[in-house]
């Protein structure tokens, strides 16, 4: 199997847990601390990596104790950093209220050195793209990157992937770069304007997309599973369950993150999108992000 890149961010996710935001000026008490990692691009390396792929994740981090933890994450899964390192700025980190009565939150993100992340950044790095397999990226870090990112691929005739999170408007010329487009039911909404609340308009949202010049698109749907859709073969995927559900919150990133294995590895999109599916079906049987991503063996026992 030839290699994965993924352009993307990485930020410290610092969660605190009390009963109420205090007012300005005011000190509480809390009830629970976690510090994980987190970041879109950064939690999909992993999965990738944890699944049995070879991972390169480009990305900027600054010099600072975050920074370390993100380099630790990333040598446990097995993915190799393409980084630079910005002392001017600093890695990223994101405050998370958890409300006790409710689990509601507030977050605060700062993406720090990664929010400086430059199509020159990527241009470096243009020979490891041109050999790549498959290249993957979203749109925490600045959509300009990311679609330098996709330009070089396309040219290469590397498989292409644009995870489109968090939502944003995307010109169609940006988006014909893509020969997947992996986005959720807000984000599909978000890029069409049509509701994708039912298998049927997913489809719908689907061909929309298909019309803007997108290869294929693959819609994740939650419990519903999954929608694949190239204008000639349309897939329904179906959760495939591990266990109880405990934290959803990395499910996304663990499904696009096996999806670039298996199409890295040549797998027919069958078998790709349920190689995709038993990721995120262990994924959310554990709580966090990076952490809660299965490895090669316990996805090939759940299929």
């Amino acid at each position: 199997m030839k290699y994965i890149v993924n352009l993307g961010i990485f930020v410290a996710d610092a969660a605190f847990r009390a009963a109420r935001l205090p007012k300005m000026g005011e000190t509480i008490l809390g009830n629970g601390f976690a510090l994980g990692p987190g970041g879109k691009g950064s939690n999909q390396s992993v999965a990738s990596a944890m699944a049995g792929g070879e991972v390169h994740f480009i990305t900027r981090l600054g010099d600072d104790d975050f920074a370390a933890m993100a380099r630790g994450v990333w040598a446990r899964a097995g993915v190799t950093p393409e980084v630079t390192v910005d002392r001017d700025s600093f890695t990223g980190a994101a405050m998370i209220f958890l409300e006790d009565a409710t689990g509601n939150n507030a977050i605060i993100v700062t993406p720090g050195a990664a929010n400086r992340i430059t199509p020159a950044d990527v241009e470096a790095r243009a020979g490891l793209i041109e050999r790549a397999a498959l290249f993957m990226t979203q749109l925490e870090q600045p959509i300009p990157a990311a679609r330098r990112g996709l330009e070089i691929a396309r040219a290469a005739g590397v498989t292409t992937i644009l995870n489109p999170a968090p939502a944003a408007a995307l010109p169609d010329d940006m988006l014909a770069l893509c020969d997947y487009l992996t986005p959720n039911e807000s984000e599909a909404e978000a890029l069409t304007g049509l509701p994708v609340t039912t298998i049927a308009e997913a489809r719908a949202a689907a061909e929309a997309l298909r019309a803007k010049g997108v290869g294929a698109v693959v819609i994740t749907l939650g419990d519903k599973g999954a929608l694949y859709h190239d204008g000639r073969v349309t897939l329904h995927s179906p959760v495939l369950s591990a266990g109880k559900v405990v934290d959803t919150t990395g499910a996304g990133d663990a499904f696009n993150g096996g999806f670039a294995v298996a199409l890295a590895e040549g797998q027919a999109i069958e078998q790709a999108l349920r190689f995709a599916s038993a990721t995120a079906g262990i994924s959310v049987t554990r709580p966090g992000t990076a952490g809660a991503m299965p490895s090669r063996a316990e996805i090939e026992a759940l299929l």
